[in-house]
């Protein structure tokens, strides 16, 4: 296959019940919808509840210029693990 759309579409209603977690977490997380294609389109698709782009905060994603911004490491890493524990124990 080449050139092809591989994966399913994200609906915003897969990460609508995280994403409202995840402010109540962390306030002022922000957060934007867009397009694009992760392995997170796959679990949505099976109606699992999914939250994308949980990774590193940085940009330039894929580039000779990326980069993580290492100060912000503690605060993402803090997020993640209040919504496993969240998840876990709902």
């Amino acid at each position: 296959m080449r050139g092809a759309v591989g994966r399913p579409p994200m609906p915003e209603s897969a990460s609508a019940e995280l994403f409202a977690l995840a402010e109540e977490l962390l306030p002022g997380t922000g957060g934007v919808s867009v397009g694009g294609g992760s392995d997170g389109n796959f679990t949505a698709a099976l109606g699992v509840p999914t939250l994308d782009g949980l990774g590193a905060v940085g940009g330039g994603a894929h580039a000779d210029h990326e980069y993580v911004v290492i100060a912000a490491m503690p605060e993402r890493a803090g997020l993640v693990a209040g919504l496993v524990n969240a998840v876990r124990n709902a």
